[in-house]
């Protein structure tokens, strides 16, 4: 069933909302207009519409449904209140379970420390929250720049108090080492003011402080924690210059969008300026939308700012928009804020306005998908109570054949992303035949060994296996002493008579009790890629070398071919069935193969 257009000179010439629907009666798509006959006739005029989500609109569309109202300001308030209520598949909705990425210090804890987190809608009240951020992405680079001025301690609750001996990361100088008493609280409190002072913005009253604090040291003889301060500062001010002379800006606070479209794909990038300093950008991208400009801009402001906090006093918009002025009515009665929304075609706000668009193309070029992986890793990070976002992942595997031709793999996934480079295959040198823990162990410790001389250690380390394999490789970190990276085990959950999908449980550290994971659960999903990247490498890896023993075992009994000469064959042919193809000519062109050593391979070969 598909539309009659005309049915159109019955619809009526009044402003209002149209609402698009197909044969089913399901809503796809909602619009405002000050004439609706007049709008709608739009989308039927030949070449009048290129939108390139119009065709598929109209192959769906079944019915129209007018509603009337008194002017346009009602017909704006009435489209926003269908779109989030019907969410047709044709405009552009904010999701309502977004989440928010947020650094926290929880400054009720003795020794407070930095972290990541993200929340849903207001935040609790326990920690103090900066941000939201709006990616993960920055907020780490925040976050990894924090790290390096103020170093705070960076372990879990339960690390902190097992811990008998500073680990890494105070030897390198990215933790003072509470856990050990190598600071006092007084000089713990100092850092974890700083790092507030700095995420407040407060960056002058912040570089004066620790001057005065640098000067009551000496002053006092403290020659040892005036070199400390003294560090800190100048950290901070090579920080705080750079960032101000590259970003401070005489701008009034402000939101800028930026809009790029491609093939019915929308993206839209809004950047927040406060204090004349860019302190962050939110993408949003539309797979498939059938309006034009000016009607998602209008529909999504009203969607984004919907508390006074949030709004600015100007909003800087890539096109002139006709209903700006209804806007501003609206957040003037309802959120009781004066607004001024613009359109600059020259100066730095213009500027400012290019800046918008380059983002949102970059956001139109990267898609959905780096959102997905930003959302796994910090699932991931909240589910498994992680200190720090796994921004490096390593999964570990053996594989043997009844204990023989022992091996294991290590895959790793930077940002979300399979790591192609940084992929590892080990023989089994030391584990005896069988002892899948001796490998586990033995691998780990080769592998965290090197990264320690590197600097080079991952922030999560996942291993296929349960809480036998997950406390070996604890042990080995306390061995080594890691107190950075942090562990997880993945094994299918036993005793299930379920047909076709399996649940998975995680083992975490600190953990007495599994985490089951659903088998539809996205972030599920994204563990057993890992996992099996990581056990095709060790099962790829010890075919081959199976197949090489097995190659070199049935050369040993050729008479007259010894080691040197089955080497060569190898290393010229490959396997026996390449030299088994070769002529009499290739075989003896090998160096050291005579007529009698050919003839006994062919003897060999043919039996």
């Amino acid at each position: 069933m598909s539309f009659d257009p005309s049915q159109l000179a019955l619809l009526p010439n009044k402003p209002g909302v149209y609402q698009m629907k197909d044969a089913s009666g399901t809503i796809i798509y909602v619009g405002k207009a000050k004439k609706i006959r007049q709008r709608v006739q739009h989308y039927f005029a030949a070449g009048r519409d290129g939108r390139a989500m119009i065709p598929f609109l109209l192959r769906e569309l079944a019915f129209i449904e007018p509603v009337v109202v008194f002017d346009e300001k009602e017909a704006l308030l009435l489209e926003n209140t269908l779109i989030k209520k019907h969410q047709p598949k044709y405009n552009a909705l904010l999701k309502d379970d977004k989440t928010f990425i947020s650094l926290a210090i929880n400054h009720k804890h003795p020794w407070p420390m930095l972290k990541l987190i993200r929340h849903k809608g207001r935040p609790s009240e326990d920690q103090l929250y900066f941000g939201p951020y709006p990616s993960a992405h920055a907020a780490r680079e925040t976050l990894d720049l924090l790290r390096r001025l103020f170093p705070l301690r960076q372990c879990s609750d339960a690390e902190l108090k097992r811990r008998k001996r500073a680990c890494l990361l105070y030897d390198i100088g990215r933790c003072i080492a509470p856990c050990v008493k190598k600071c006092t609280p007084q000089q713990y409190a100092l850092y974890v003011e700083g790092a507030t002072r700095f995420l407040k913005g407060k960056d002058e009253e912040l570089l004066s402080r620790l001057r005065q604090q640098m000067e009551e040291a000496s002053s006092k003889l403290e020659f040892e924690k005036a070199a400390e301060i003294l560090a800190t500062l100048k950290r901070v001010e090579e920080v705080f210059y750079h960032r101000s002379s590259v970003v401070s800006l005489k701008i009034p606070d402000c939101d800028v969008f930026g809009w790029k479209s491609l093939h019915g794909e929308v993206a839209l990038c809004q950047l927040l300026y406060r204090e004349g300093k860019l302190i962050g950008s939110e993408p949003y991208l539309f797979p498939r939308y059938a309006g034009d400009p000016e009607e998602l801009l209008g529909s999504l402001l009203l969607q984004i700012y919907q508390k006074p906090e949030e709004l600015p006093p100007l909003i800087l918009l890539p096109i002139q928009l006709s209903e700006a002025e209804l806007l501003t009515e609206i957040w003037n009665e309802i959120l009781k804020k004066k607004v001024e929304i613009a359109h600059p075609l020259v100066g730095q706000k213009r500027k400012l306005l290019a800046l918008a668009e380059e983002n949102a193309e970059s956001v139109l070029t990267r898609g959905a998908a780096e959102e997905d992986r930003e959302s796994h890793l910090l699932q991931l990070e909240e589910l498994a109570h992680l200190t720090r976002f796994p921004s490096r992942i390593e999964c570990f595997d053996t594989s043997h054949s009844h204990g023989t031709d022992f091996v294991a793999s290590m895959v790793a996934f930077t940002e979300g992303r399979l790591d192609r480079k940084r992929r590892r295959l080990f023989h089994i040198k030391t584990a005896k035949p069988g002892d899948d823990y001796g490998a586990l162990r033995e691998v780990l410790e080769r592998r965290l060994t090197r990264a320690l001389a590197e600097d080079d250690l991952p922030d999560l380390i996942l291993i296929d296996g349960g809480k036998g394999q997950l406390n070996v490789a604890i042990d080995l970190l306390q061995r080594l002493n890691i107190a950075s990276v942090e562990l997880i085990a993945i094994t299918k959950e036993e005793g299930l008579h379920t047909k076709g999908m399996t649940r998975e449980r995680l083992f975490l550290m600190g953990e007495a009790e599994a985490i089951s994971l659903p088998p539809t659960s996205p972030l599920l999903f994204f563990l057993q890629r890992i996992r099996d990247e990581a056990h095709a490498a060790a099962i790829s890896f010890h075919k081959k070398k199976r197949g090489a023993r097995l190659v070199q075992s049935q050369l040993t009994e050729i008479p007259g071919i010894g080691p040197i000469k089955r080497t060569r064959l190898l290393k010229q042919f490959g396997s026996l069935k390449q030299i088994a193809r070769a002529s009499d000519q290739e075989i003896l062109a090998v160096e050291g193969i005579t007529k009698r050593d050919l003839a006994a391979l062919r003897t060999h070969l043919k039996n």
